[in-house]
């Protein structure tokens, strides 16, 4: 890898996750799930018979890729105009990374002006894009959910486990312009876990990053662990939460994390990781004030599995 020192002359980093898409191999249950469930808008299909799901004013945040292997497939990052897109191009070059332009064909499936495309450190596809589709017409819940706070922010978090973290990390800060937000140490038996989190503008986070966790005999883990969508309306949490719990698809309970303070659960996918459904998280409002911070445990309450719940007590005679 070439020295990154030379793409520090350029200051521009991505602004918002915009978008992500995810190879899945049931269509049909991921339909039922994205609307019935999570009150996601379907809006139309690419050429390519890949479905857009709507949260808020763009097009689409989530890309349902059919014939995948259930596990994310790309992720897209914005930047602010034309000439940005052009010093991350370069900022990537510096950096030792092939950087393609993408085809009109591309441009019209993401629904952008126009990307670049690459594959990252960790062999994941990656669109770095600018003009995103904006819909004028406004968005329709089809189970009433009131609206997702997402707009400049971005559509939520993801968090991703890689082979490589530190190295990840490195990309993520020295070349797509990240920040560090702060650190959970997660203790699972003798070992100790460690995420990192990082924000590209005021969400608290907009990835986070963590090793590979696979037991002895276990399936390769996925690169994904869960996104994060944030709601609106705490009802809409409530009301997610009830609908996850009639399908016995609750991964984990309602709670509210140490770092940033979400209100949320978190529900299986079809495709077999998670979807966090939040409310209320914390946002980053002056970067000279924020201090980098480490936690000993992800939840200050709550989140529990299923197999962590407590047996309710026996009722007295």
């Amino acid at each position: 890898m070439a020295d990154a020192t030379s793409s520090h002359d350029l200051p521009v980093s991505v602004t918002q996750l915009g978008y992500i898409g995810i190879g899945v191999s049931d269509m049909v249950a991921w339909h039922d799930y994205a609307q019935a469930v999570l009150g996601f808008q379907v809006n139309g299909e690419s050429g390519a018979g890949e479905t857009f799901l709507r949260i808020d004013e763009y097009h689409h945040r989530f890309i349902l890729a059919p014939g995948g292997n259930d596990d994310i497939a790309f992720h897209g990052w914005e930047v602010r105009d034309a000439e940005a897109l052009e010093q991350m191009a370069s900022k990537l070059r510096a950096y030792g990374i092939e950087v393609t332009d993408g085809t009109a064909e591309e441009t019209e499936r993401r629904k952008v002006r126009r990307l670049i495309r690459f594959i990252d450190p960790d062999g994941l596809q990656t669109e770095i894009y600018f003009g995103p589709l904006i819909d004028h017409r406004p968005f329709i819940s089809p189970r009433g959910v009131k609206g997702f706070n997402a707009g400049t922010l971005g559509l939520g978090h993801v968090v991703l486990a890689v082979k490589e973290p530190q190295s990840y990390i490195r990309f993520l800060t020295e070349v797509m312009g990240a920040k560090l937000s702060d650190y959970i140490d997660i203790k699972a038996g003798d070992r100790t876990l460690t995420l990192t989190f990082l924000h590209v503008n005021e969400r608290h986070h907009s990835i986070a990053v963590s090793g590979q966790v696979q037991p002895p005999g276990a399936a390769a883990p996925k690169r994904i662990n869960h996104v994060m969508v944030e709601a609106r309306d705490i009802d809409d949490v409530g009301l997610t939460f009830s609908l996850v719990q009639q399908r016995s698809i609750m991964t984990g309970d309602l709670g509210r994390h140490t770092n940033d303070r979400m209100f949320s659960f978190y529900s299986q996918t079809p495709s077999g990781f998670m979807i966090e459904y939040g409310y209320g998280g914390l946002l980053i409002e002056n970067e000279s004030d924020w201090e980098v911070c480490m936690y000993d445990a992800p939840s200050i309450w709550g989140h529990r599995r299923p197999q962590q719940r407590p047996a309710p007590t026996p009722a007295k005679a």
